[in-house]
């Protein structure tokens, strides 16, 4: 089949595109490279199944002719990370929310299969954990900048699902629990990566909050082994899944393993919310997914545990270091 992703340059489509061709699918990733990078898919150039460009998912007329030429399409171009979302909403919204409204537009000419990226953002501040497909989604304050993000997303989903109930477009709603691994970077403020950069550096470890909120960290390759099912399963369409896994650790656990599995001298330190983001930030205590649903479409089950997790992301920035490469 033709592919098309995305976002192709960014940390969870680069791992997405460089496992499609290896099924003999032809991929064409489409970004930006405002979050995303051309390092992450560099090693697929010389492939003969795949093919980038770098423009934005906003050029009409391009991605019109690039979903005409797929067979699916892998929706995975958004604004991503805490800081950029507290720092650029405007820039959010607009990213997540007009991007997925072009892609489904052209999409649903010829009903081109849709797979839009969501996020357990969604859920926000609901108690009801484990959070299934059908919890209730429970939003902050519009005052609140932090929740920009989760909105967006959500309205991603309202429209591919009013898409699917209108127009029959078939579509695919994926909600991503952090997702961890190789190319993963820290800039735009990701836990894993940032710990183990300032683990590796010696520097102080830096917990935002108190350290006592809850989080499931998933491989990459176990949500690309999902994506890949999914796509080949029609009884999916049309329905949203949780993507992750259940293994919960709390921010504060997650330094101190990291700490011990480098061999850190560093410090483990608590920074507010209101220093490390803007007065009054909000964040959710507890995000584990409940995974039934997911399981009994493809029987999807996470494979890598959290310490391998973690091993692998060590492993990739010591060799950054090795190669005279700074640690991101």
């Amino acid at each position: 089949m033709r592919i098309l992703i995305t976002g192709g340059a960014g940390f969870i489509a680069s791992h997405l595109a460089e496992a499609l061709p290896e099924g003999g699918h032809r991929v064409y990733a489409l970004d930006d490279l405002s979050t995303g990078s051309i390092d992450n898919i560099a090693h697929l150039k010389g492939h003969p199944n795949f093919h980038y460009t770098i423009d934005t998912v906003f050029n009409d007329p391009l991605v019109a002719e690039m979903v005409d030429r797929a067979d699916v399409i892998f929706h995975l171009a958004a604004a991503v990370g805490v800081n950029l979302i507290v720092e650029r909403p405007v820039h959010t919204i607009e990213t997540n929310v007009h991007g997925t409204e072009v892609i489904l537009r052209h999409a649903a000419k010829k009903k081109k299969l849709v797979f839009i990226a969501s996020t357990s953002e969604v859920y926000g501040k609901s108690a009801k954990v484990p959070f299934n497909e059908e919890t209730d989604l429970v939003m902050g304050a519009t005052t609140r900048h932090r929740w920009a993000y989760a909105c967006s997303k959500a309205l991603d989903e309202f429209l591919a699902l009013a898409y699917w109930k209108e127009t029959r477009q078939p579509v695919i709603v994926m909600r991503f629990f952090n997702t961890v691994g190789p190319r993963q970077t820290g800039q735009y403020g990701m836990v894993v990566p940032t710990f183990v950069r300032q683990a590796l550096n010696n520097e102080p470890i830096t917990v935002f909050g108190d350290g006592t909120q809850q989080r499931s960290f998933t491989y990459v390759g176990d949500v690309v082994g999902a994506l890949l099912k999914l796509m080949v399963t029609p009884s999916a369409i049309g329905e949203v899944f949780n993507v992750g896994n259940t293994e919960e650790v709390t921010i504060r656990g997650l330094a101190e393993r990291i700490k011990e599995r480098t061999g850190s001298t560093s410090e483990i330190v608590t920074i507010p919310y209101d220093q490390a983001y803007e007065a009054g930030f909000e964040d959710m205590p507890r995000r584990v997914p409940d995974l039934a649903k997911i399981h009994k479409a493809i029987g999807y089950a996470p494979k890598v545990k959290l310490d391998e997790i973690i091993d692998r992301v060590v492993a990739e920035k010591r060799s950054y270091a090795g190669a005279g490469r700074s640690i991101t």
